[in-house]
């Protein structure tokens, strides 16, 4: 299933991830971040049937997102653009378009977890009407250590 979505050019398509796409995801997982999931965690996410969705333009992969919907409940896992597409909208796009897969799925609140490092995908989350629910300490691994996430949520019922 592909689409043409509202706010897309002709050559930008949202559609389900399947396991081809795995070597485009795990190939930009390793250049946004120092600790990449594992190709073992895509794979999973896909075989349990979490919503995997990817952004493709004129054909190339510039983005992806996985969610979990249970119990009118949905924890958006990751949401990741290519380093070189950054900047240009396509994370709002997907967050968008995973809130939408949400309430279609009868979620009432959307969670995530964000490094507190991440100052882009926050202020990205706090414009889209995230609220910060409190930290989890020592969540992410660090170069350091440990870092903490900022537990964030999106009431649904207004969308």
């Amino acid at each position: 299933m592909s689409a043409v979505l509202e706010g897309f050019s002709a050559e930008e398509q949202f559609r389900l991830m399947v396991d081809t796409d795995l070597d485009a995801v795990i190939a930009i997982e390793e250049k946004v971040y120092p600790y990449p999931w594992t190709r073992g965690i895509f794979y999973d996410c896909l075989r349990i049937g979490y919503l995997c969705q990817v952004l493709e333009k004129n054909g190339k992969l510039v983005a992806y997102s996985i969610m979990s919907v249970a119990v009118a409940e949905s924890h958006l896992l990751t949401l990741v653009v290519a380093i070189d597409e950054q900047r240009k909208g396509y994370g709002k796009k997907m967050l968008n378009e995973m809130i939408q897969q949400a309430v279609s799925d009868n979620a009432n609140t959307m969670y995530l977890e964000v490094r507190t490092s991440n100052e882009a995908a926050i202020q990205l989350y706090y414009q889209r009407g995230f609220n910060e629910l409190g930290v989890r300490n020592n969540y992410y691994p660090a170069e350091h250590g440990r870092e903490d996430a900022l537990m964030l949520a999106l009431d649904l019922s207004f969308e």
